[in-house]
């Protein structure tokens, strides 16, 4: 019998403030000593009474709007009851009748079943976003039979997105949290690094027959904490084949909640699903009602700036680039800037030598620049660990960069000698002229200078020479790039060909 799999996520995400939710304590996640961003408030202990931070409500309000919200004008914060060793005061303040932000959705691309190579767009619908504490870690040392709690957490500002039950495959999971994940950084609100534990994810999967059409869903299984997309993807897949094995069994699956083994790849029973009631959740009488007027959401909906989505599709109509790197200057925000400044610069080019080049050429040109930045540029970074915002670390300008196209798009430099131009750019931050010129790396076009290398590389090859005057197109390609080698990449590659042709017609 085959399943159809229905997927809801809960998405924590630990806000980037600079002190935590309802007290003054650092929210410092890079923190390495225990228990050292702690206080009474934090702590839990008696008497203490918090204050709610105005920058996290705000950062959640932008979230919601960013992801097409609505906003509670009138709102208010809860507790909610459990007992836990690393919840200190026995209660989470949290948020559960009236969150911040609800009925939004985020737009996913999704692969076409029919056509594994096309995308189509699927708009995953959000329930609620609220805002509430993050709870203290805890830590078992190894080889002891005790655990030791680390409140340096305790009181983080989290966000937690709950979706709808719009999801039916891990691949449909990772593309939802991969770009809530862009938008969180663009939005500036969380770095969003799931290996710090900054967004962790939970998976609510049920499976029922394909054949059944009513609309209610199967039993649902929690997954709890996962801390990679790779995890949730991992996770989603056993779990589905779980299930999938009981019910052909005719059994029953169990409402609970799971966890998630890394290391041998399986979900494992932790304890039976909690539901609301079991958490008591009443007002919080220490802080009071929260409301938010119209001309605060609109102040914060105006500090919203582009988006991945809207950028994509700038780039493509503003660039024509390919969809390939299209997404990596949409990941890579970086790079994205920098190819748009060196864009800039070229204008200034064209406009000041008057080059008035025709849409083909310029978009030839531009194409130039996002491929040298995507391949030999991007290259380069990685192989020194470093990005284009390092200032002192990254030597090549804007300006310098449109320069070194140009001189390749007109045909000053050869490709190869391009690639040693780029390096000695990349390493030592000169302009590419004056590299060139020191150099001697102009281009040579002079036939009359060529014309005995060519002569020399026809006689040196003459199986190639032979393969070409029977029509195979490969060899002239290999006589040029022997001749290129004679050259040290200086000859232009354009008259290479014609003498090539002309010495071999003749010969």
């Amino acid at each position: 019998m085959e399943y159809e799999t229905t997927i809801g996520l809960e998405i924590h995400i630990e806000l980037n403030t600079r002190s935590k939710m309802f007290c003054s304590c650092p929210n410092d996640s890079s923190e390495k000593t225990p228990n050292a961003n702690v206080c009474p408030v934090c702590l839990g202990y008696p008497g203490t009474l918090p204050v709610i931070n105005k920058t996290a409500v705000m950062k959640v309000i932008k979230t919601g709007l960013a992801l097409n919200c609505q906003i509670a004008e009138n709102s208010f914060f809860e507790r909610k009851n459990y007992f836990y060793p690393d919840l200190a005061k026995g209660y989470q303040i949290s948020q559960y009748q009236t969150p911040l932000c609800s009925g939004g959705y985020l737009d996913i691309k999704t692969r076409d079943e029919n056509d594994a190579r096309n995308f189509q767009a699927k708009k995953i619908k959000i329930e609620r976003i609220h805002l509430e504490e993050d709870t203290g870690s805890l830590i078992h040392p190894q080889g002891t039979d005790y655990s030791l709690v680390n409140f340096n957490r305790s009181g983080v500002p989290l966000m937690e997105l709950v979706s709808e039950p719009d999801i039916h495959s891990s691949q449909e999971a990772r593309e939802f949290i991969k770009e809530l994940q862009l938008i969180l950084r663009y939005l500036n609100v969380s770095a969003a690094d799931m290996e710090k534990g900054e967004m962790r994810a939970e998976v609510n999967i049920s499976l029922r027959p394909q054949t059944d059409k009513s609309q209610k869903l199967g039993t649902k299984v929690e997954i709890k904490n996962l801390n990679s997309i790779k995890a949730v993807e991992k996770s989603i897949d056993y779990e589905i084949k779980r299930q999938a094995e009981i019910l052909q069994k005719g059994e029953k699956i169990a409402q609970e909640t799971r966890g998630w083994h890394d290391a041998k790849e399986i979900t494992f029973s932790q304890r039976e699903k909690e539901s609301a009631h079991d958490y008591r959740y009443f007002p919080e009488p220490d802080l009071p009602p929260l409301k938010i007027s119209r001309e605060i959401i609109n102040e914060i909906k105006s500090e919203i700036g582009e988006l991945p989505g809207q950028k994509r599709v700038r780039l493509n109509d503003e660039y024509g680039l390919a969809e390939k790197e299209i997404e990596l200057f949409v990941n890579q925000r970086d790079l994205g800037e920098y190819f748009e400044k060196v864009v800039s610069e070229l204008k200034i080019w064209e406009k000041e030598k008057e080059r008035n080049l025709t849409p083909e050429h310029w978009q030839q040109l531009v194409k130039l620049a996002s491929n040298y930045i995507a391949t030999d540029l991007q290259a380069l970074l990685k192989e020194k660990g470093i990005a284009v915002f390092d200032e002192g670390k990254f030597k090549i300008s804007p300006e310098n960069f449109a320069e070194f196209l140009t001189l390749l798009f007109s045909g000053e430099i050869s490709s190869k000698i391009a690639k040693m131009v780029m390096g000695e750019m990349f390493h030592k931050g000169r302009d590419p002229s004056r590299i060139i010129e020191e150099n001697n790396w102009q281009m040579v076009s002079n036939e009359s200078e060529i014309s005995s290398i060519v002569k020399k590389i026809i006689k040196e090859n003459p199986k190639a020479t032979d393969d070409l005057k029977k029509g195979k197109k490969t060899s002239l390609q290999f006589l040029i790039g022997q001749a290129m080698a004679k050259t040290k990449g200086k000859a232009n590659p354009d008259v290479l060909k014609n003498l090539i042709e002309k010495e071999i017609s003749v010969s």
